[in-house]
């Protein structure tokens, strides 16, 4: 196949949609969720049309993800210890101690190199004027790498010739570099990455890191703390000491006699391993403190309390019904904003103003008085579309982009990265628990 990229535009397919999307099924590339108590699961369909981005535009995305994600760190460090954010009056403290996110267990630790967050997916969209905006940081288990790295890995072998002729940056290099960032978490042992199970949605992507890394897949009941030392125990009933952890499974499951006791899936007496430096944890628990929507409106103020420098990239205009002033301006134009729950993820808690009738507009007003803190209000941008293949015709959806930022001795940013789309062509919600797809990610090199 030869295809040619047209005004940063790419317009034709990259092999075939329905032989790639059958292999993926059997690779059993899935997607669940967790809401009101019950798991969905579902089929992540991927689209042929990659997503293009310029090399002088990743140059500044990269930019603007390293500075930020510099600074989240140093944030959640700071919390962690001696809150100066707070003490100087950035933050208020009712963004801290009353967030799901903040764990007063992990006060004090310090892990190795004083990264907290080793893998963090920030999640952007581009405006029709062509400048990126971040929509969401997510610092806990930011999962999706696994997609756009099989898929490249298929369509390469479909139509090698497509990835040379455009100059495409080869995204293999994504094990590598989440190698070297586990190896920098490393306080003395093999590597492991912790699954809670076969079963899970997301156990092919634990499968394929575990593989791409070199790293032991492991279960909790294959572990055991002795001596504040994390161990592996071996086929012949010996015991292998791990170093770094990378876990995909809750902050709250990891430790039963720490967070949840009825945990099933955690190891006893991790959290001492970890706070005594002798384990690394990929990545650390308490991040949810840093991703908490409401936190969000703050990053950009962090960036310069933390690094003294300008946002290189902006937070969507955002209002925090917190704020009198705010608050005011959001009940007066609550038909144009969108409106988040804090506590919400994976697309849902997500309400657009102009789809309320004027009963609903008016109940959800009360609700924003009674629980300001629970809300974050944005002004709604007109994001790019990018073309999808729908039963074999080209139509235009909306599309963000996670990229995935490594922070070991240095803070990359890898040159790919997941599109996710909608697949409804009257939706703003792109996330695959909303039953959107994904594409792959061209960052050309030139």
């Amino acid at each position: 196949m030869s295809a040619e990229i047209n005004n940063n535009q790419f317009t034709q397919a990259v092999g075939s949609a329905d032989e790639i999307n059958e292999l993926l099924r059997r690779y059993g590339v899935k997607f669940g969720i967790y809401k009101n108590g019950t798991f969905k699961e579902q089929f992540f369909p991927f689209d042929p049309i990659p997503r293009v981005i310029t090399a002088q535009d990743f140059i500044s995305i990269e930019k603007g993800l390293v500075q930020r994600v510099n600074a989240l760190n140093e944030f959640l460090f700071d919390i962690y210890h001696e809150k100066k954010i707070v003490k100087d009056g950035i933050i208020p403290e009712d963004f801290i101690y009353i967030s799901s996110g903040y764990l007063a267990q992990c006060e004090g630790i310090t892990p190795k190199n004083k990264i907290y967050s080793h893998i963090s997916g920030i999640d952007l969209v581009q405006a029709k004027n062509g400048e990126w905006y971040i929509l969401e940081d997510n610092l806990r288990i930011p999962s999706g790498a696994s997609y756009p790295l099989i898929a490249r890995e298929l369509t390469r072998i479909a139509c090698s010739d497509a990835f040379t002729e455009n100059k495409v940056v080869d995204n293999r290099n994504y094990a590598q570099l989440l190698k070297d960032t586990m190896d920098n978490a490393n306080c003395g042992g093999i590597r492991a990455i912790l699954t809670p199970g076969r079963y899970n949605a997301a156990y092919f992507e634990h499968s394929y890191l575990a593989e791409l890394t070199d790293s032991v897949l492991v279960q909790n009941d294959e572990l055991f703390v002795e001596d504040n030392i994390l161990y592996h125990k071996t086929y012949s009933g010996g015991k292998t000491r791990i170093g770094v952890l990378y876990r995909r499974i809750a902050d709250e499951y990891l430790d039963p006699l720490n967070f949840l006791p009825e945990s099933l899936i955690g190891i006893p007496n991790l959290m001492e391993a970890y706070r005594s430096v002798n384990v690394g944890i990929i990545n650390a628990p308490g991040n949810g403190v840093a991703d908490d929507k409401g936190i969000y409106y703050f990053v950009p103020k962090m960036i310069k309390y933390y690094l003294g420098e300008e946002p290189i990239l902006k937070n969507a205009p955002t209002y925090l019904p917190f704020y009198s002033e705010d608050r005011k301006y959001v009940l007066d134009n609550l038909d144009k904003l969108v409106i988040k729950d804090v506590a919400e993820a994976g697309g849902y808690g997500v309400v657009f103003g102009n789809e309320l009738s004027k009963e609903k507009l008016s109940e959800f007003k009360e609700t924003i008085i009674a629980e300001p803190r629970r809300f974050i209000a944005q002004e709604v941008i007109d994001f790019l579309d990018l073309p999808i293949l729908d039963n074999g015709e080209t139509v235009m959806r909306k599309a963000d982009l996670r990229a995935f930022v490594l922070s070991g001795k240095e803070t990359k940013v890898w040159a790919s990265g997941l599109t996710r789309f909608s697949r409804n062509p009257n939706s703003f919600v792109v996330n695959s628990s909303q039953g959107g797809g994904f594409k792959d990610t061209w960052v050309l090199s030139r």
